[in-house]
């Protein structure tokens, strides 16, 4: 089976091309943000983009989402053009949420999370047993049974951000790009959050890319890192290929330590 039916099927393999950009490059103003890129991303995987402000790394994520349009170059998603694939069909595969989520003023966390299954009926289709189904698994992966009948503008951040969350997987898309979704979070949803998504991946279920500040989370939960710097790939590999003293110090412009978590030997940067 080709890629372009395994994509029209809906059908996702690890280990298979999840997005290809060749020669992508995104300028605003006469600024060069991106410079032109070959890249390729793997399904099956949770991979963390990493690099200082101003790096790009929100640019890119855009550009995978189709949320802006490379100013040259090709990006294609399970193996067809990103260009040419309809909002209808994009949204039944791919979620993406943003940095900053938008108000959902007067909406139920229930409610809210209704929404993703909005590219499977369509504006006037009406709820069916299995979309029911998915919103109910959706709002039970997430933790947020208590929450269902709340109004999401009277939760936390955290549990707010859990709601976009839940709508994503209800969304039930191949794959999550994620635009800092730990930003306003503590250190403990920081980890829930972040733990879901990598469990999820790790089922098989879906893929997920995620940018992320915080080099120790990336390299906790995520199978491969992508370091941006000047709106170029300063570094890619594993965590333990990416978090060592010299890639972390040219990528950060600052000197750098590195040890190995007490607990788990995974590599932890740290400022010197």
């Amino acid at each position: 089976m080709t890629d372009a039916t395994q994509a029209q099927d809906g059908v996702q393999t690890q280990g298979e091309t999840l997005f290809d950009l060749k020669g992508v490059s995104f300028c605003v103003g006469g600024s060069e943000i991106l410079a032109a890129l070959d890249l390729q991303l793997t399904a099956g995987r949770m991979t963390g983009i990493i690099g200082p402000n101003g790096s790009g790394k929100s640019s890119l994520i855009k550009l995978l989402a189709r949320q802006q349009v490379p100013s040259s170059g090709e990006i294609a998603f399970l193996g067809q053009p990103l260009s040419a694939r309809s909002n209808r069909d994009l949204a039944c595969r791919l979620a993406y949420m943003p940095q900053f989520t938008p108000s959902a003023e007067g909406m139920t966390v229930r409610e809210l999370v209704e929404l993703g299954r909005f590219p499977w009926r369509g504006a006037l289709g009406r709820m069916d047993k299995t979309d029911a189904a998915k919103v109910a698994e959706a709002i039970r992966r997430t933790g947020l049974e208590a929450f269902a009948d709340r109004l999401v503008d009277s939760l936390s951040g955290g549990e707010r951000q859990r709601c976009w969350l839940a709508m994503m997987l209800a969304q039930d898309a191949k794959c999550l790009l994620l635009d800092e979704p730990t930003s306003a979070l503590d250190l403990a949803h920081q980890a829930d959050m972040l733990k879901l998504v990598s469990d999820l991946t790790r089922e098989g279920t879906l893929s997920a890319v995620v940018v992320l500040h915080d080099i120790n989370m990336a390299a906790r939960y995520c199978d491969e890192i992508i370091a941006v710097k000047r709106g170029r790939v300063a570094a890619r590999g594993t965590p333990a290929e990416i978090v060592t003293t010299e890639t972390l110090a040219e990528l950060y412009d600052l000197p750098m330590g590195v040890m190995p978590h007490p607990a788990t030997g995974q590599p932890l940067g740290y400022v010197l």
